[in-house]
């Protein structure tokens, strides 16, 4: 006798309001650092990315003295839209 195939666990409250947010941002996505101000972690930013329901790209480098510094922008994908949807 088989086992039944585990189930996909549902996105957390925490990842519905990352991805709302995310989705109404629209093209311009936010930069990590205002996910990050508003209370979102790191960790499970990364996982909305790894799972494709969120991209994180670099969307500038500024240079301040002789430090670079990247600014990180998240979009939600069309994944992510769906899973919000469902």
């Amino acid at each position: 006798m088989m086992g039944a195939p585990p189930r996909k666990r549902g996105l957390s409250a925490e990842q519905r309001h990352a991805l709302a947010v995310l989705a109404d941002a629209g093209r311009n996505g936010v930069t990590a650092a205002i996910m990050l101000a508003n209370g979102f972690k790191t960790k499970m930013l990364a996982h909305l990315d790894r799972e494709g329901l969120a991209t994180a790209m670099i969307a500038e480098r500024v240079k301040d003295g002789g430090k670079t510094i990247e600014v990180i922008r998240f979009r939600i994908t069309g994944a992510g839209l769906r899973a919000l949807t469902s």
